[in-house]
């Protein structure tokens, strides 16, 4: 370094205001009065006398301290050369020697290694990658991670800030002052970083950023792996790369799609609270895992999908407002135990699918918002960045690094956790660029539209990664509207999700449910319609925590009649859900007829267990996706010579009958939505032979009056529904029946 450049640069560290303080901190090779010698430089705001302890080769670092005991021949003091803490020790040596440490006096002895000897461990690779967006580990580079440099063991830490005057490392470790772990940038990539030795895990941490208009700001880290919580806004640091797994097996026998899906919706905070000591507190990862685990095997449940479980500040959010998308919530405990819960369900055959949010996020300080003083991760124009339903920011997809940022985090749950299905949230509000907007409230695409392009791009980008680099991992589109070719591959001009919520179906049949039974017959298109389009993607059915929240009552509460009129018409609404073509979720507390909606802030109603009602509908629930995980006809969702209307033209009676069938099962769902028992009730079949009823939702051991077909049903010659042949049966009040054909009695 040139000596002339030294108060230049000494005043740009000391008003923290310097793009490279490694160049100048540190030690360096100088030429003074014609001759080469080793200067060290060090900035301690709070230092009165600073010492180097110099070491003579890297094997006496572990021996630092006795050399202290013995002798102070290691020791030198430096000189003080300006009153804010700016320290230089010139050292008549040609040699380069990075192994010393800085002692400080001030107010307690404190040796640390120098942050400004340590070269970057990101590379012009690295930087090129992200500046592309194609970075998919990123998530190794940035954030803060435990790394050994040099072996010198201590916390690396990058952030991208790029226009920023200045970034810092503030924490616990420096007393919260950004004038002391100034980071340096790296090029023109915007990526500004510092190694801290001696740190370790859990130390409290944040970014302070000065702004170009001088202002400064303290963010959390982006990347961080994990988060204080709620008032409380530091990151943490947390090496997650030891955790032990034991699902490896599991991992590679993933194939999902063909094969029944059974997902339980779940809160963790909300599921069942623990009454002791601490009154009514929530479960963390381990006790959730351990409980949550014998119930989903009880009930017959395979998947898990646990709503956004990333850290979020909101408690009432449900998650749905992330500021910390690498980390999973404080609330339940540490990443350590977070991974205990999927790598435990893994164990027992039962799949994790998360929340995922890549549409919008929250305007807390110490997130994203304006995040180097500028809009990096938003737009600027409030008509591209605005979220008017919940008042959030719109990501910026335009940007590269921001892709990056959202698609590297969707790989890190599923490689680092090993999430076996992401659920994204609102893909509807990032397809449309007016999505929920007034005509003034929104700017059109290049060509005048109102497709999000970039969104678009995103979406597809997104998809191709994640299948590419894990083939059988489900992506699964919350998604409302018409859009076309949302599970349809890339190839053919789709978004490449695997499976779609299907919230037409929804919407219909439980505006349909709602109604009273005289007046189903008006309204009976709402329950046949969505086989009109089924086969135009691959979808989920969904009775979601959307459905039981806002004043929509609970699921028992949106049906109709007395007391067992609505367990009765919740059991057929349960039945045509499974035999309807399609993948199933249900929510929490759906499956024992929570009478209350769903609050995220208390336990499920897990005391009505105690009544008769509720009691008999679970064991119903429990045998109900039992007989969906067992009958293998019932998981081929995707062909349509799978289903077969037998009558869907039946208003009158409000009845409905259908077949699910493959080469080895036929099966025949006949279900009737009013209260009026037919007894001696014909329909059409495809086949002649036997039949058996295999499942009934009107039997006693279900709550029900008991009217069912105990005896074998033999077909008739008896043409009917447009068939030659045709059966006689007893179809129960509020009631499904389900007929197996036996082609042989044995």
């Amino acid at each position: 370094m040139n000596i002339n450049n030294i108060d230049d640069e000494a005043i740009r560290i000391i008003e923290s205001r310097h793009h490279s303080p490694h160049n100048f901190l540190g030690m360096h090779e100088i030429n003074l009065k014609n001759k080469k010698k080793i200067t060290i430089r060090a900035f301690f705001p709070d230092a009165k006398n600073l010492y180097v302890i110099k070491l003579n080769n890297s094997n006496q670092i572990n021996k630092i301290n006795k050399n202290i005991k013995k002798s102070n021949k290691n020791k030198f003091l430096m000189k003080k050369i300006h009153s804010d803490g700016l320290f230089i020790l010139n050292i008549n040596s040609k040699k380069i020697n990075y192994y010393y440490e800085l002692e400080d006096f001030n107010k307690n002895i404190k040796k640390i290694y120098d942050s400004y000897n340590f070269e970057p461990i990101i590379t012009d690779f690295d930087l090129h990658l992200f500046s592309q967006g194609t970075h998919y580990e990123i998530y190794n580079k940035l954030g803060a991670h435990k790394i050994t440099l040099n072996k010198i063991s201590g916390v690396y830490f990058a952030v991208w800030s790029p226009n920023a005057v200045r970034v810092s490392v503030i924490g616990n470790f420096n007393n919260w002052d950004g004038r002391v772990n100034q980071m340096r940038a790296l090029k023109n990539s915007g990526i500004w970083e510092i190694f801290i030795p001696d740190l370790k895990n859990f130390e409290l941490y944040k970014f302070e950023i000065k702004t170009k208009d001088n202002y400064i700001i303290k963010k959390a880290d982006p990347y961080a792996n994990y988060c204080e919580l709620n008032s409380k806004t530091a990151s943490s640091v947390f090496d997650i790369n030891n955790f032990k797994w034991s699902d490896n097996d599991w991992i590679k026998s993933r194939d999902f799609l063909n094969k029944a899906i059974n997902i339980y919706e779940a809160h963790i905070g909300s599921w069942k609270r623990i009454c002791d000591k601490n009154n009514n507190r929530i479960m963390n990862y381990r006790e959730f895992a351990d409980e949550i685990i014998i119930y989903l095997k009880d009930m017959n449940y395979n998947f898990l999908e646990l709503m956004p479980n990333q850290e979020y500040p909101y408690d009432k959010s449900w998650g749905y407002q992330i500021t910390g998308y690498y980390s999973p919530t404080n609330r339940y405990g540490n990443p350590e135990d977070f991974a205990y819960l999927i790598n435990k369900c893994h164990e027992n055959n039962i799949g994790v699918i998360l929340d995922w949010v890549p549409a919008h996020f929250p305007k807390d300080e110490h997130g994203l918002i304006k995040f180097d003083g500028t809009c990096l991760y938003e737009h600027e124009d409030k008509k591209q960045s605005e979220h008017p339903d919940w008042g959030t920011l719109i990501f910026n997809y335009s940007r590269n690094e921001v892709k990056n940022f959202l698609i590297a985090n969707a790989l890190f749950w599923i490689e680092k956790y090993h999430i076996d299905g992401l659920r994204v949230d609102a893909v509807s509000s990032m397809l449309y660029l007016n999505y929920s907007k007034r005509d003034n409230e929104w700017i059109t695409n290049k060509f005048g539209g109102h497709e999000n392009l970039e969104a678009i791009e995103f979406i597809k980008h997104l998809n191709s990664i994640i299948h590419k680099r894990n083939k059988n991992v489900l992506m699964i589109a919350e998604e409302s509207t018409a859009w076309p070719n949302i599970t349809s591959d890339l190839s053919n001009d789709g978004l490449g999700f695997d499976l779609k919520w299907n919230m037409g179906w929804m919407n219909d049949f439980l505006k349909y449910m709602q109604k009273d039974s005289i007046y189903k017959k008006y309204h009976h298109n709402d329950l046949t319609f969505s086989m009109i389009y089924n086969y135009t993607e691959n979808f989920v059915l969904v009775f979601s925590h959307d459905e039981v929240v806002h004043g929509k009552k609970s699921l028992i509460n949106k049906m109709p009649g007395d007391l067992w009129q609505k367990f009765a018409n919740l059991r057929i609404a349960f039945a045509f859900m499974i035999g309807h073509p399609g993948k199933k979720l249900s929510f929490m507390g759906n499956e024992f007829g929570q009478f209350d909606e769903w609050c995220e802030s208390k336990s499920l109603d897990w005391h009505l267990l105690n009544f008769d009602h509720h009691k008999k509908f679970k064991k119903y629930i429990k045998d109900l996706n039992y007989f969906y995980l067992s009958n293998s006809v019932l998981h081929d969702d995707f062909n349509k010579n799978n289903f077969k209307w037998i009558d869907c033209d039946n208003s009158q009676q409000s009845l409905i009958s259908f077949i699910r069938k493959s080469k080895d099962q036929t099966l025949i769902f006949i279900i009737n939505f009013t209260p009026v028992p037919l007894l001696n009730h014909r329909i059409g079949i495809f086949k002649d032979g036997f039949y058996k009823e295999i499942l009934n939702s009107d039997d006693l051991k279900y709550g029900g009056s008991g009217i069912v077909n105990n005896n074998l049903i033999k077909s008739e010659k008896v043409s009917y529904n447009w068939q030659e042949g045709s059966v006689l049966i007893k179809v129960p009040p509020l009631g499904c029946v389900v007929l197996k054909f036996i082609e042989k009695i044995t």
